[in-house]
């Protein structure tokens, strides 16, 4: 069955939520921001994707690449649960009720799931870099888990991201990473090449070769 959630409630600092998932991000992006995909293989198999799946859904990423998750809030506010279909793609008459349940990491960790705020802090030399952001929508199919989380302060960027792990009908297990971000001011260039640089390891971060 599919399951997709979405949460809008709370403020973030761009209009074009969800943008992560239409597939012609990258040719028509939102007035503003620039489009980024990335896609890396991470292996093959159930076993593989179940376990980078974990990983994935309790910050994996994030803390792979040197993020303290901070402030973590459920959220409060309605979750939908998108459209059930059967087998032969025809809607479901009775749609089940939204998602409810929380799962939890092998370590307790919590799911990430829609509404869910945090803070990313990243420890400099002199100062930390602080991100709040907002998890916009939640992807959990079979063989399709993943979440999008926006910009919820002013800063160098603001913009969307979205982590989506597909475990393919050849058995390979695959990780795409989408962005939308606009940057402004005489440090765009160099922040646009920082999330370049920090995309390229998001990458990596759940690789079977460098964790």
């Amino acid at each position: 069955m599919t399951r997709r959630s979405t949460f809008t409630d709370q403020s973030v600092t761009y209009g074009a939520i969800g943008a992560t998932l239409d597939p012609d991000l990258l040719r028509y992006p939102p007035a503003g921001f620039r489009p980024a995909e990335d896609t890396v293989r991470l292996g093959s198999g159930a076993e593989r994707f179940d376990r980078t799946a974990e990983a994935l859904m309790t910050w994996g990423i994030q803390k792979g690449v040197g993020f303290e998750v901070t402030d973590i809030s459920a959220g409060t506010g309605a979750q939908y649960p998108g459209i059930v279909y059967d087998a032969d793609g025809t809607p479901l008459a009775e749609q089940p009720g939204a998602r409810t349940e929380q799962r939890f990491g092998a370590d307790g960790t919590p799911y990430i799931a829609p509404g869910m705020t945090a803070t990313l802090v990243r420890r400099g030399r002199f100062r930390s870099h602080k991100t709040p952001v907002l998890v916009v929508y939640v992807i959990d199919e079979p063989g399709h888990v993943g979440f999008a989380y926006g910009t919820t302060a002013e800063g160098p960027e603001s913009g969307e991201e979205s982590f989506i792990l597909e475990h393919r009908d050849d058995d390979s297990v695959w990780l795409t990473i989408r962005s939308i971000f606009s940057t402004t001011g005489a440090l765009a260039p160099s922040q646009r090449r920082k999330r370049r640089e920090l995309t390229r390891v998001e990458l990596r971060a759940l690789h079977p070769a460098y964790t």
